[in-house]
This record gives structure tokens, sequence and C-alpha cells, in this order.
């Protein structure tokens, strides 16, 4: 793979000279800034063999570099051998931006080019300021990986689906109604939609154009109380456009989207920079642009009760299916051969005899001994690791449903294990724990709740490098914004309604990584003369592993904590578990 990954930067070199660019920028988003792209945009992994799901890369005449962050370090070492591309670490304090490496190797008068249309418009802005200061100039609206992808996959053709108004909520007239009251008070009149998820989640339709993601290619215009979509009319049947078009929904080609918006010149446009993308805002320069974010990103984060509904129930269906994987694990290690990718394959498996279920929620990370090391190890048969009755495996998985998504992480002991890895794991618990159980006051953000995840881990001198928490999406993208735990500044307060991750681990490169990950739902607390209070309430369904804890590390509350999520887990699939899976719960939940 490595000689054809150097043939395709040679081929792409050529075509650089031919045109007269100096470099190429290529961050593998599509024209949606989805996080997972359709098999036509995996434009990083084509040129770079890089498969992770975040990087960038800027190709001159006699360079190429990688950025990526730390969940992929490791990965991208191994895939990046051999390619003559370096990678670069990102989000690190002394990080070279992307803008100022280029414009640090190019001279006055050249040019850099990328496809405008897969680039937020917001990182674009910002080149411009840096490459305009060097006098480098950019070319936005060319693809040259289409010249030399002889074999690149087509647009995504799957049907679309309505969501069910028994796990969506609220109509999508009702939606578009409330999205077009906040658009009137930040005094626009449209909004542009173009993140996948909030289209779906607006229109109330899903899809398997991605993925892992259950989204439909498509773009949208809000207004006063009407929208226009713009999607592949084929992925609808004639009885869904009618029902469409019925709630206000004017539907066209999605190839008509760029051209339409020259149609409304001289309208006040809403705009999220960091979604919407650079050929979204380049053709409507002739509009007074307000910048903001994008109004059902925020309004989807806040699940309503048929959402959060829904997700419990997802979790509850998870559970089982968790639990028929332990009861297989059991009884089939030291009898017969395990792989990693076996444990993968029958993830989906038993979630897949769960009602309701869609697939996958992301590739799932399967990593023993030292691939458990790997943050977003993406096994495969060939570099699967035989398990034993030793050590730790870590398994990171989760399950699209139709009413709900849902995202979880095991660390669990095959046999024997050290006093090392019993502390490491017991450590990153303290952390989830510790976020599990805050109250915090209304307004906090979540930068000032990370902390808690990672202070008892820095005590010791230990770090991890990735976030702590991700929203989820109520059978959306299990990545969802914008609401994160992580150090960064992000300046959207947590709110009654979110549904986030926790997931704090420790990774020892080439011995093994721990990892507990639970999804906890914000709610509701007190209120007293100091303010609103908020908690968290967990609602991930399965045990965690108390042979890996070490008790002598918890305090009382901790413990407490553990055996009162034990007890709800019990509780809350006695009524549904079989005799089987009932027997060996009531084990796994026994309090410490």
């Amino acid at each position: 793979m490595n000689k054809v990954i150097k043939e395709r930067l040679q081929q792409l070199r050529s075509l650089m000279k031919e045109k007269g660019l100096a470099a190429w920028l290529i961050n593998g988003a599509d024209p949606h800034m989805s996080e997972d792209v359709p098999n036509r945009w995996l434009t990083r992994k084509f040129i770079s063999n890089f498969s992770g799901s975040y990087g960038w890369l800027a190709i001159t005449l006699d360079e190429a570099v990688l950025w990526t962050d730390s969940r992929y370090f490791l990965q991208c070492d191994i895939e990046l051998k051999g390619t003559g591309i370096e990678m670069l670490k990102a989000r690190m304090p002394d990080t070279i931006p992307v803008e100022k490496w280029v414009a640090d190797r190019l001279k006055y008068g050249d040019i850099v080019g990328f496809d405008g249309s897969c680039y937020p418009a917001g990182e674009v802005l910002q080149f411009e300021k840096t490459f305009s200061k060097n006098g480098i100039e950019m070319i936005v609206d060319a693809d040259l990986l289409d010249e030399i992808w002889n074999d690149r996959p087509g647009f995504p053709t799957g049907p679309a689906k309505f969501h069910p108004l028994e796990w969506a909520g609220k109509s999508r007239r009702e939606k578009i109604e409330l999205i077009s009251d906040e658009i009137e008070k930040q005094g626009a009149e449209f909004s542009v939609v173009s993140a996948l998820d909030d289209l779906c989640w607006t229109f109330n339709i899903r899809g398997n154009d991605i993925p892992y993601n259950p989204v439909v290619m498509s773009f949208a215009l809000v207004g006063a109380n009407n929208a226009k979509l713009f999607i592949d009319k084929n992925k609808f049947s004639e009885h869904q456009i009618v029902e469409l078009q019925n709630d206000g929904v004017e539907v066209f080609p999605y190839n008509t989207f760029y051209t339409h918006l020259k149609t409304i010149a001289g309208k006040k446009i809403l705009i999220d920079p960091n979604r919407a993308n650079y050929l979204i805002y380049k053709n409507l320069a002739k509009n007074t642009l307000i910048h903001g974010l994008s109004i059902p990103a925020l309004m989807k984060s806040r699940k309503n009760e048929s959402e959060i509904a829904g997700m419990k129930k997802a979790h509850l269906l998870d559970g089982l299916a968790l639990l028929d994987f332990q009861l297989w694990l059991e009884e089939t290690l030291g009898k017969e051969s395990v792989t990693e990718y076996d444990v993968a394959v029958k993830l989906a498996e038993y979630r897949s005899k769960r009602e309701g279920f869609k697939g996958e929620s992301f590739p799932p990370i399967v990593g023993y001994k030292e691939h458990g090391a790997i943050v977003h190890y993406r096994v495969s048969p060939d570099t699967a690791l035989q398990l034993k009755k030793e050590g730790i495996l870590l398994f990171d998985s989760g399950g699209q449903y139709t009413c709900g998504t849902t995202d979880i992480t095991r660390t669990i002991a095959l046999g024997a294990v050290s006093d090392k890895m019993k502390h490491d794991f017991t450590l990153a618990l303290k952390g989830m724990i510790a976020l599990s159980k805050i109250k915090f006051p209304r307004g906090t953000i979540g930068c000032h709740l990370d902390v808690l995840a990672r202070k008892f881990m820095w005590e010791k001198g230990i770090a991890y490098g990735h976030g702590t928490c991700h929203g989820v999406g109520a059978y959306l993208n299990v990545h969802e914004g914008p609401i994160s735990i992580r150090p960064d500044l992000n300046n959207q307060p947590i709110c009654p309604g979110n549904i986030i991750s926790n997931e704090p681990g420790i990774y020892r490169t080439g011995e093994y990584g721990v990892r507990t990950e639970n999804v906890m739902l914000c709610v509701e607390d007190v209120q007293n003369e100091f303010g609103d209070f908020l908690a968290f309430e967990t609602i991930t369904r399965f045990p965690i592993d108390r042979k890996l804890i070490d008790r002598k590390m918890l305090d009382a509350d901790e413990v407490e904590w553990i055996n009162n999520f034990h007890r709800s887990v019990l509780n809350d699939l006695m009524p549904i578990a079989s005799p089987k899976q009932l027997t060996r719960l009531k084990e796994l939940t026994q309090p410490l």
C-alpha cells in the first residue's frame, strides 16, 4: 500500500506542476463538514493511507505532512510508514497551524489550492489572513484528486426514511417554526443548514449515506415558516415528497443548491462558519451574513422527552446485547480461537438481534494488550491479536437503534492481571465517577468540569490526550456538538437534556489501555439561594468489571456510586433479561 501512496503523491504533484500550484491541502471532509464521510470523500485515506477521522494534509512539491491528534498518534505512525508523509502532532502547545506551515515554505506569488466545498468557511477565512500577508494566492474551486482517482466511488444513492414522531418528539413543521422564530430573533431572513445531522433532525429524516451515521446528503435554507430542502429526489417516494410539501418543505435537486444561493442575493443570512463550507460562503458574497451557531445544532443537543425516552430504551437494548456478548466470551475463550476481530463481529451480531437495530454507531475499537493503548485502534482480520485467558481487553462500541444511539467502553479482565493494571483502571474509573456525581450551577461550560476526570491521574503524573465527553445524538451521529467536556474552551453551557459520554482513560504504549465510558443525561437538580444546580444521570446499562477495581483506592462515596450504579443496572435489566442473562448479571453487579 505504501508504494501505491507514493505513486498517488507523484501523480498529484505532477498535476500540481501542470496547474501552477505550489501546495495542495486536504482535510478529509465532505461538503457538509462531516466527521465520517461517504466513500467518495475518503480523500485523506486515498492520498495518505491514514484511516483516522481527524487530520489535515499539506502537500508541497517536495514535502508532505499530516496533522492529527493524540487519539491517532500510534495508528498514524503505523499507517504512514514508508509513504514519505511525516506526522505532526495537532492540539499540542507547540503545534504549527496548517496555514503557517504552508506559508513558511512558499514564496511571494505562489498559489495554494484545495477543494473549498470541503473546508469550513471559518477555517478558510483564517487561511486568507495568513496567506495574503505572505503574498500567497488561493484556488478553492478545484478537486485535483478527482483527476487521479480512477475508481472513485459515486454519490450515495441510498433511500431516505421519515423518523417517527414517537422518537422525534416534535414534527418537522414544529421544528421549522422554532428555527424560523430564532432566525427572526437574530435579525436574519434565512439560515443555511448544511451539517447532515442538523438537517436530518430538522426534517425528521434518516438514511444511510454515511457508514455508521443515519444521515442523508442534503442542504437546506430555512426562512420564515418555510424551508427549502436540496436533496436527490430519488431518495424519496412520491408520497414522501407530497408529505414534505404539505409540511411547508419545498424539495429541490441536491446539485442546484449553490445556484439557488445566488437567487437570494441581498437577503440577511444566518450562517455557521464552522459548519458551512467555504463555497457556500463564497456564493453568498452579495448577502449580509450574520455569523452564529447553527440553530438546529443547539436545539437537537437539548433532547426532548421523547428523545430521552428513546435513548434510555436504546441503552437497555444495548445492555442485553452486551450481556449476550459477555456470556459468549466467557464460554468460548480458552476453548476456541478468539481474536480481537472476532470480538468486533460478535458485538455487532448480538446488537443486531435487538429491536430496532439499524447498525453500529462507529467502527468498534477492540484492543487486547498493546493494542488497547491505540486510542482509536481499527481492528482488522490481518492485524487482530489472539486473546488469551490473561491480561485485559478494551472494547469501545455502540449501536444505532430506531429509538436512539449508544456508545460504551468497557475494559475487562480475561484472566490474571497485574497490580499496575488494576491501579490504572481504578485511577481512570475515579475520574469517571467524579464527573458522574458532580452537581454544578446552570451556565457551567465543559472546560470547567474537565479537570474532575483528570485530577486523580494528574496527581500521579499521568494524563490522556483526548477529550473527556462528547455529545451523543438520538438515532443520529454518535459524536454530536456543540456540547463537549475537554480542556479546550467551548462557550456553550451544559444544559438539561444534553446527553454526553464520559470516558477518561490511561494508555501505556506497548503494554495496554484502560477506559470506562458511560453515557450521561444532564438533568435539573436543586434550586436554592445560590442558584439553579444541574447534575448528571447515567443511562448506560452494563456493569463495570469489579475484578479490575482496587478497592483500597476508592473512598466511601465512590464505592457507594459503583454499588448504586450496579443496582440500577440490575433493576432496569431484570424485567427484560433472560434467565441465563439474569443469573450472570446478578453476579456481575454484586456490591463491592
